[in-house]
């Protein structure tokens, strides 16, 4: 498993494309879709690993 500070990086760094993305795009656009459910993916894994480390 990842650190929880690069997991967090990644998080960030997926937010700002998705943010990005969603200026140039219809929120519902495939693109735009697809980079936010790998947003909930990221926040997921990060959930998991806290709850694990308690």
């Amino acid at each position: 498993m990842r650190k929880n500070s690069g997991l967090l990086k990644e998080i960030e760094h997926c937010r700002e494309e998705m943010i990005s993305l969603s200026n140039i795009h219809p929120l519902t656009s495939d693109i735009v879709v697809k980079i936010s459910m790998r947003l909930d993916d990221l926040i997921n894994e990060y959930q998991n690993e806290i709850c694990i480390n308690k």
